[in-house]
């Protein structure tokens, strides 16, 4: 188990958020649980449920993501939506042009919100996110008004890059 937390990014700081961290839990059936929390949520703005299935675009809202490489160029993003959507590109090196990466099970995604924490879980196939060396965890969070807060592990200097090297700041045990 593992737990990553995340910081604002310096320009685009939160309204009430106070904090996110991802859990990661790789469980013996050959999943990954991956625990999105969110704490100081009262002016947290999220998508409706709009059932599950893979969308584009998520990351225009509220929206949970992770970055795995290999240590190449390469990367692979997958994006996770309180509405329960999702999305997974491939990229052969920064931001080159994006491919749809066959998943061996559709991610499961799950959120419940209380009076001060909000938690996206989403699980994956262990496989599908094997032999990453590197990683890089982030999230877009809207507040009421329209104000957005990019986090995540690391910054690089400049406006918010969560494709950038710099923010693959982690390695998976």
């Amino acid at each position: 188990m593992q737990t990553h937390r995340l910081v604002a990014h310096p320009d685009h700081p939160p309204l009430a958020v106070k904090g996110v961290s991802l859990r990661w839990v790789d469980l013996d059936d050959g999943r990954t649980i991956l625990r999105y929390r969110l704490d100081g949520c009262g002016s947290l703005i999220t998508p409706a449920y709009s059932g599950s299935g893979r969308a584009d675009d998520l990351w225009k809202t509220t929206c949970f993501e992770l970055f795995l490489s290999d240590g190449s160029p390469a990367y692979f993003e997958f994006n996770f939506s309180p509405s329960s959507r999702w999305a997974s590109y491939g990229f052969e090196s920064y931001r080159s042009a994006p491919i749809q990466p066959e998943l061996s099970m559709q991610p499961e995604i799950r959120s419940e919100r209380g009076a001060e924490i909000f938690l996206l879980t989403a699980c994956l196939a262990s496989d599908d996110i094997r032999g990453a060396t590197r990683l890089g965890v982030s999230a877009i969070v809207e507040e009421e008004g329209g104000r957005l807060s990019y986090w995540a592990l690391a910054h690089p200097k400049g406006r918010p890059d969560f494709h950038h090297p710099a923010c693959f700041a982690a390695k998976p045990l």
